[in-house]
């Protein structure tokens, strides 16, 4: 997948206010996928679809224990969000660069 196709996918992720929940809970430490839905407010359905997104995002992974395949704990990846922020400081840095002169042609003498 290209880099701008994962940025893609994670600012859109990142869109939905449940999953940046979600992400904000996972910071914290891994955890379950029940736990998850009630500390968002959601049914479990409902939050399996956004942790589909995350997982397809790349910012969370799926882990099933040794001792119950049917439990998942999900953990964050820093990955995505280490490449957004690259991505956001050199979109900072283009503006700066932007204004400065925008601000020097305005400051010309006449």
């Amino acid at each position: 997948m290209s880099a701008a196709a994962q940025l893609d996918r994670t600012l859109t992720a990142l869109a939905d206010p449940r999953r940046r929940h979600v992400l904000e809970l996972l910071r914290e430490r891994p955890r379950r996928a029940g736990e998850l839905a009630r500390a968002v407010g959601l049914r479990p359905p409902a939050l399996s679809r956004h942790l589909r997104v995350l997982k397809s995002s790349g910012l969370v992974r799926e882990a099933h224990p040794g001792f119950d395949a049917r439990v998942r704990i999900y953990t964050l990846r820093p990955e995505p969000i280490a490449q957004l922020k690259t991505w956001l400081e050199r979109t900072e840095q283009l503006w700066e660069r932007q204004l400065a002169a925008f601000k020097a042609y305005l400051e010309q003498p006449q």
